[in-house]
């Protein structure tokens, strides 16, 4: 099956989660589901079901945070909808998504200086600007779970999901890209995010069978990690791909832009 077909198994969860009784009107933070006492501060933690509006997250889901390199999605999406069509921009935007590439980022922000605050307008994000700069550049966990979750389910066939799906093992600077969301169960496609100076500070986002999840930490990779797996594990088993198939009867594996 098509990842365009499989997209609807993933809307088909949110409707799975509707039936079991879970509200999906406005992404919320239930405590019934979810218990973010376990989750620090320092985490901002969102995770988004393909249902729009389906979503649970921290309080600080929606704090207006770095972007970091998470902001290269931002323009590699605008370059490859809106830019001059180039295979150059379409390079660069591989570039960008699997080896976090810095200097392929400076070239498209340069080419397209308004992108990110463009895709802020398009995919209604409040807490996401370009500041004129995309090393500068905000936005929330909550934006970024949503604007992947908007990529899942009206582009699966996007580039952008492939390139995040067959990350390099190492960023361009050397930095090894194998932390935070990209560590949960039954994710295919990971982004992530780093400061190169002051205090430590990482970002990631991944996507998979009817999810997209983000995380924003000001700590270590390690402290990512762990606090994603804690929050992870509040939410309910039904997340699993599995839930799938009790309302298609469609193998999991099946869904939009994840590996067979």
């Amino acid at each position: 099956m098509g990842r365009r077909a499989g997209v609807v198994a993933s809307v088909a969860a949110g409707v799975w989660l509707a039936a079991a009784g879970i509200a999906v009107a406005q992404p919320a933070l239930d405590p019934g589901i979810f218990d973010a006492s376990r989750i620090p501060p320092r985490t901002a933690f969102a995770v988004r079901t393909m249902v729009p509006g389906a979503g649970w997250g921290t309080a600080n889901q929606y704090q207006e945070r770095a972007a970091l390199s998470l902001a290269k999605l931002y323009l590699a999406d605008f370059a490859l909808k809106h830019g001059d069509g180039s295979a150059e921009d379409r390079d660069l935007g591989e570039r960008m998504i699997r080896k976090s590439d810095d200097a392929a980022a400076d070239r498209i922000a340069a080419k397209y200086p308004y992108a990110i605050d463009a895709e802020a307008a398009e995919y209604h994000l409040r807490a996401t600007h370009g500041q004129g700069n995309w090393e500068l550049s905000t936005t929330s966990t909550a934006d970024i779970a949503d604007f992947l979750a908007a990529k899942l389910r009206d582009e699966p066939d996007s580039p952008i999901l492939a390139w995040m799906e067959q990350p390099a093992e190492r960023a361009a600077d050397g930095t090894r890209q194998d932390w935070g969301t990209a560590r949960l169960p039954q994710v295919y496609g990971t982004k992530w995010g780093w400061a190169d100076l002051g205090d430590p500070e990482v970002a990631s986002v991944s996507f998979g069978p009817g999810f997209t999840v983000a995380a924003h930490t000001y700590g270590t990779p390690e402290q990512q990690t762990e606090d994603v797996l804690a929050a992870w594990s509040t939410v309910l088993p039904e997340m699993r791909p599995q839930a799938l198939t009790r309302t298609t009867g469609t193998p999991a594996t099946a869904c939009g832009a994840c590996r067979p």
